[in-house]
């Protein structure tokens, strides 16, 4: 089940097998490569906590001074030890103050009971079944059915989903008959009682009340502060770079960050595709092409940028593996072109910020 995950989690593959439990993790180095080995272990008041994470806790600091504050002593600085410890301390309900994209499981084994939740927007992964009374759970469906119990059949629900509005589709629910995700904003306990599962959060949306000059000030605050918290990593950061107006931002905001730091020249990386400007056609929408874009994004910000070009016959090479990356069909070559773009990307940085879903929040399409 972890090596069908390896992928995603090439770094590192761990294993705890217990009595009633067995947990499994593949790990993406990005903080703290001493500390952050997982399964994690944490005994307190002489019971054994242990946890699976994959995600960023953007808050993780705020979170280890109010532990510290509280005689919680840490041996790394990793945001899977805040989590773990920060469960231990605060409970349930420290889901509802994290900052982040996260889905985890935690097993408590005094009480036999595991703890899983997943992220306010489910923008990580979180997949289970239930067979002869054994929950079984992974972050990806590839990973689930490496597990001997598991059968996959398809549901006539999800196939008419899957071809009615994919890839969008009903949350909690898959394509698979009995294969179910950890809905966003979720969490679930599971033990001898079965499974229970609660929601922790909910989107609400209100009047806008706010004039024009503070509704300004609280866009700057929120973009400045989003992009701030996810500049923490011990690996090789870079910025999507397209020329629009997301990674634009994104792209002038960390710029400015690392000359004000004393920090290296920031890579930027876009894609581009064989013979797009000979062929490229004006419209009112777009008038120029991404570069004329690019070009005075790096006229005034001097990023070290690398121009990916990729060709047609590679992106419908790469539509089934895009589709094997996801474990199921999503938007055809937009999904091919990010997975041959993220290849290129690897292999110079390991983290990479990009505006993906800015353009629903300000208006990016017509």
């Amino acid at each position: 089940m972890t090596q069908a995950l390896s992928k995603r989690g090439p770094d590192e593959e761990n294993l705890y097998i217990n009595e009633h439990i067995n947990l499994g993790h593949r790990r993406l180095i990005i903080l703290d490569p001493e500390n952050g080995h997982q399964p994690m272990s944490v005994t307190y008041n002489e019971n054994t906590y242990t946890i699976v994470y994959n995600g960023q806790l953007y808050n993780a600091n705020d979170i280890r001074k109010e532990l510290i504050e509280a005689g919680i002593t840490f041996k790394g600085y990793c945001d899977t030890e805040v989590i773990l410890k920060a469960f231990i301390y605060f409970g349930s309900d420290i889901v509802k103050r994290f900052n982040g994209i996260f889905s985890f499981a935690i097993w408590n084994e005094a009480k036999q009971e595991l703890f899983l939740a997943r992220d306010h927007f489910g923008i990580k992964p979180l997949y289970y079944t239930i067979i002869e009374d054994n929950l079984i759970f992974a972050s990806e469906v590839k990973a689930l059915i490496k597990h001997p119990l598991v059968e996959l059949k398809i549901n006539k629900q999800g196939i008419g989903e899957l071809l009615g509005i994919g890839p969008a589709h009903t949350p909690g629910t898959s394509v698979f008959k009995d294969i179910f995700e950890i809905k966003p904003a979720h969490f679930a306990i599971y033990n001898k009682s079965g499974l229970h599962l609660e929601e922790y959060w909910k989107l609400e949306s209100k009047p806008h009340t706010d004039d024009f000059e503070s509704t300004c000030k609280s866009v700057h605050y929120l973009l400045e502060d989003a992009i701030k918290r996810q500049l923490v990593a011990d690996v090789p950061l870079c910025a999507m770079l397209s020329g629009g107006l997301d990674s634009s931002i994104i792209t002038a905001y960390i710029s400015n960050y690392y000359k004000k730091n004393n920090l290296p020249k920031l890579d930027t990386y876009s894609v581009d595709y064989v013979d797009n400007d000979k062929n490229f056609v004006k419209s009112d929408f777009q008038p120029n092409s991404d570069n004329y874009y690019i070009d005075i994004m790096l006229k005034h910000f001097d990023t070290n940028h690398h121009r990916i070009v990729i060709d047609t016959p590679e992106l419908a090479m790469a539509l089934e593996d895009a589709m094997l990356a996801r474990d199921f069909p999503g938007m055809a070559d937009v999904d091919s072109s990010m997975l041959l773009f993220c290849k290129n990307i690897k292999q110079g940085a390991t983290v990479a910020v990009s505006g993906e879903c800015s353009d629903e929040i300000f208006a990016g399409y017509p």
